[in-house]
């Protein structure tokens, strides 16, 4: 087997997984809710993270964690992640989303390599759009994301109300310094 065949057969592989990966969690959807609108101008713009569920994509995250998002000519976003890492070195990650429910805006996919997605639902929306609570049907990832780099405590409990009301765990979550 040459290498272009061995090339060929491990995309195929990785496709196939990530389609069964995707499929495992479907009959999940039904089961998490999401706002019923979200206005995209209103929602793009700089958001900074205030608690998160851990995971390993942001384990050597530390502190000051903020996202970009950025309307695109084509309709998709533009998502800038950033955070600073223990050793004080700022991580930037660049990416790309898009809406998959054009009724509602509320669940979008997004992707920082290619040709792999992951949810993202905003489950939980203030109406002034100054915090957000954003999550995926597997419960696993889990974001509150606020427009500034505080949110008041009043804010926080009504995330948490949200939070709960979705089936998430609270207590998971951990709180990220903002300097």
């Amino acid at each position: 087997m040459n290498l272009r065949t061995k090339q060929g057969l491990l995309v195929v592989g990785a496709v196939l997984a990530a389609a069964t990966f995707s499929q495992a969690f479907a009959g999940n959807d039904a089961d998490l809710t999401t706002v019923p609108s979200v206005d995209l101008g209103r929602y793009t713009g700089k958001w900074y993270e205030i608690a998160r569920y851990p995971n390993r994509f942001q384990k050597n995250c530390t502190g000051n964690v903020a996202a970009n998002y950025r309307q695109l000519p084509d309709g998709k976003i533009e998502v800038v992640n950033e955070c600073r890492k223990s050793n004080g070195e700022l991580n930037v990650a660049k990416g790309k989303a898009r809406v998959s429910d054009t009724k509602s805006n509320a669940k979008l996919l997004v992707t920082f390599f290619w040709p792999f997605y992951g949810d993202y639902w905003i489950i939980g929306l203030d109406p002034d759009y100054r915090w957000a609570v954003v999550g995926e049907p597997s419960r696993k990832y889990l974001w509150i994301l606020s427009r500034t780099p505080e949110l008041s405590a009043a804010d926080y409990d009504v995330a948490l109300g949200v939070i709960r009301s979705k089936g998430y765990a609270p207590d998971k979550l951990v709180k990220t310094p903002q300097h």
